[in-house]
């Protein structure tokens, strides 16, 4: 592994998405200088709504970097009002997906930069700075990549089958459209890293689809690749994962099959303490996982990278 250059700090890439890996990313952005980290976030769930261009996984990101983001909840804009949804429902519209009015202006300017010709990569710049988000955040991709659910018969964009129908179908398979390349500086800053974390996110629907890009699983396999588990003693902490992996792992969910499933990329795992004994063949931490405050998020980065430092990394 090359050494970061003289005079500079260590350089971590984290691959991320969704409320889990939000909250490591904001504890990495505390625990490491701005021009240490660089943030790939997933696009796959990115969809049209209402006309509008809508990026999940990077506003949930973006927002909870700038302090925005409702503890709780996890995702959109603490003290966010609906008046708009409402009349949106009252007019007809689709109204199975909240969109708050607050968070209106962030999909206005997405969509009317993207209509004048700007990249994703380039609107996203923007937004983050404007909301005072100091640390690089990427989409994966500039180009559509979206993920679609298979479930006994069905076909489902991804937002149809989480939102919609509340994750309830069951997951046969997953597929990710288009083919576009990685978005520029994505693979330049996964060939420079000192260490690359794939983020307690749900590997299936927010880190597989940035592994599956041209030369990304590539560029991990150069680098060491931290994981840290979003499996806490069986239970997945949001969402749907633990039960989707029993029917594409047809195993448990488990800290261990989280190990298994991203195979020889990694060289370590963070898990929940208890979960240790899951995972036999990698160096392990164990330490309390399930984030709440950003002083919580910002202890559990610290942790990882100490650990790092101790197992896989000369830095």
């Amino acid at each position: 592994m090359s050494a970061s250059p003289p005079g500079t700090g260590p350089r971590v890439v984290a691959l991320c998405g969704g409320v889990g890996g939000a909250r490591l990313a904001d504890g990495l952005a505390a625990a490491l200088t701005a021009d240490a980290l660089t943030l790939i976030v997933n696009t796959g769930d990115d969809f049209e709504h209402w006309g509008l261009r809508v990026a999940p996984d990077l506003d949930t990101v973006m927002y909870t970097l700038a302090g925005l983001a409702p503890v709780e909840r996890g995702w959109g804009l603490e003290g966010e009002t609906f008046h708009a949804h409402a009349a949106m429902a009252r007019l007809g519209a689709p109204a199975w997906f909240h969109l708050g009015d607050t968070d209106l202006a962030t999909h206005l300017v997405r969509t009317e930069a993207l209509r004048q010709g700007a990249t994703l990569s380039e609107v996203t710049e923007r937004l983050r700075r404007a909301l005072g988000v100091a640390v690089r955040l990427l989409p994966m991709a500039d180009g559509p990549r979206p993920t679609t659910v298979l479930s006994e018969g069905r076909t489902l964009s991804f937002q149809d089958w989480l939102v919609l129908e509340r994750g309830a179908p069951p997951v046969d398979a997953l597929r990710f459209g288009g083919s576009p390349d990685p978005a520029p500086g994505v693979l330049d800053a996964l060939e420079a890293a000192d260490l690359v974390v794939l983020a307690p996110s749900n590997p299936y629907v927010s880190i597989d689809p940035i592994l599956a890009l041209s030369g990304v699983q590539a560029a991990l396999e150069r680098r060491p690749v931290v994981a840290v588990s979003p499996i806490v003693s069986g239970r997945a902490v949001k969402g749907p994962l633990a039960e989707m992996i029993p029917r594409l792992a047809s195993e448990p969910a488990s800290a261990g099959a989280i190990r298994r499933h991203y195979g020889p990329l990694l060289d370590a795992v963070v898990v929940e303490a208890g979960d240790e004994g899951q995972v036999t063949d990698l160096p392990v931490l164990g330490t309390r996982t399930v984030m709440g405050d950003r002083s919580d998020r910002a202890r559990l980065a610290r942790e990882l990278l100490a650990f790092a430092t101790r197992t896989v990394c000369r830095w």
